[in-house]
C-alpha cells in the first residue's frame, strides 16, 4: 500500500469526480483510476462504485476513506515534527474561520509568522461552523476559529480568544450623539442589511432579536461581510455587525456603530484543534501562540466613527 493510493481515494471523495480528482493530483485519470483498482485488490474489498460516471463509495470505501485521511494526516505530523527537530516548524499551516471571526484570525497569524519565519499559512474564512468541525475532523484544515458549543469537548481542544458582541450600525441621523447605546427592539425596526439565514452569525442574530419578542425583515441579505458592507456606506442601510469587524472595515463615512442592549449578550469565540496525540506540531505551535496573545483585549476598544 503507497500513501499515493490513499491520496487519490481521499481526492476521489472530495472531488466526486475522476477527472476533477486527477486534476487535483496532478496526474492522468487512467493513473488514478488504476492505483484505486490495485488498492481494492491489495484490501480484497470494492471501494467505488462504478458505473457509466462516478456513482460514489461503496461503505467499505467510506471506511476506509477515514483511515486514508488520518494515515496521511499522522504523515504530515511525521514529517512535520521530524523538521522542527531539524530546523524549525516549516510548511504550511491551513486555519478554517467562520465569516464573523475572520478579522480576529489576522491577530493569531501575525505572532505565529513571527515565531515560525518558515511557515506558510493558508486561512479559510468563508466556512459555516459545521464545515469548520467537519474539516477539522476530515484532517483538511489543522486548526478552526468558530463559535464556543456544547459536545466540542468531547472530540476537540478549545483555546478561548474572545466574546462576540454585536454593534447596531446606522445613519448619524438615526443614532444622534447623546445615544451611546440601542435596543435590539429598536435595530429591528430599521432597514435593515444583514447575513444570509444559512450563516452561524444570522443565526445567532436572529436568536437575540427572538429574545425580545421581535423578527428581522431585511431588505437586503447576502453571504458576503465585505457585500454588507458596501451596502451599508451606500447609507440607505443599517446593519447588526459583530464588532470584530469595525476592526477591519471601520465606520462608513456619515455612520455611527452603537452597542446592542436589552439584551446585552456576547457569544464566546475559540480557537479549535483536534483532541488526539501526538497531533498536528502546527495546530501545538498555534495553540501557544493563542494561550498568550490577548485577543479580546486587541479587540475591545470600538473604532472611533
Amino acid at each position: 500500500m503507497l500513501f499515493r493510493q490513499l491520496e487519490y481515494l481521499v481526492a476521489l471523495s472530495r472531488e466526486r469526480h475522476f477527472a476533477r480528482a486527477a486534476q487535483a493530483c496532478h496526474v492522468s485519470q487512467p493513473a488514478l483510476s488504476e492505483a484505486i483498482r490495485k488498492l481494492e485488490e491489495e484490501l480484497d474489498v470494492p471501494l467505488v462504485l462504478r458505473g457509466r460516471k462516478y456513482e460514489g463509495l461503496t461503505p467499505e470505501g467510506e471506511r476506509i476513506v477515514v483511515w486514508a485521511q488520518r494515515i496521511l494526516a499522522d504523515r504530515d505530523a511525521l514529517k512535520s515534527e521530524v523538521g522542527h527537530l531539524r530546523t524549525g516548524l516549516s510548511g504550511r499551516m491551513r486555519i478554517g474561520s467562520v465569516p464573523t471571526a475572520s478579522g480576529a484570525v489576522a491577530l493569531l497569524t501575525a505572532p505565529f509568522c513571527l515565531a515560525h519565519p518558515l511557515v506558510t499559512v493558508e486561512v479559510i474564512a468563508d466556512l459555516q461552523s459545521e464545515d469548520v468541525l467537519r474539516q477539522l475532523r476530515n484532517f483538511e484544515i489543522d486548526a478552526g476559529v468558530t463559535y464556543l458549543r456544547e459536545g466540542l469537548g468531547d472530540q476537540f481542544r478549545t483555546v478561548p480568544l474572545y466574546e462576540e458582541r454585536y454593534v447596531l450600525l446606522t445613519d448619524a441621523a438615526d443614532a444622534p450623539a447623546h445615544r451611546t447605546t440601542a435596543t435590539w427592539a429598536e435595530a429591528a425596526r430599521l432597514p435593515l442589511c444583514l447575513l444570509t439565514e444559512a450563516m452561524q452569525g444570522r443565526r445567532v442574530v436572529d436568536e437575540l432579536f427572538a429574545e425580545v419578542g421581535v423578527r428581522p425583515l431585511p431588505r437586503v441579505e447576502t453571504d458576503s461581510v465585505a457585500a454588507l458592507f458596501a451596502h451599508v456606506r451606500t447609507g440607505r442601510w443599517a446593519s447588526v455587525v459583530p464588532h470584530t469587524w469595525l476592526h477591519v472595515f471601520g465606520v462608513p463615512h456619515g455612520m455611527r456603530a452603537v452597542p446592542l442592549v436589552e439584551p446585552a449578550r456576547t457569544v464566546p469565540v475559540v480557537l479549535v484543534t483536534v483532541m488526539r496525540e501526538p497531533g498536528s506540531v502546527m495546530a501545538r505551535a498555534l495553540r501557544e501562540i493563542a494561550g498568550r496573545t490577548d485577543v479580546a483585549a486587541a479587540l475591545e476598544r470600538l473604532p472611533e466613527d
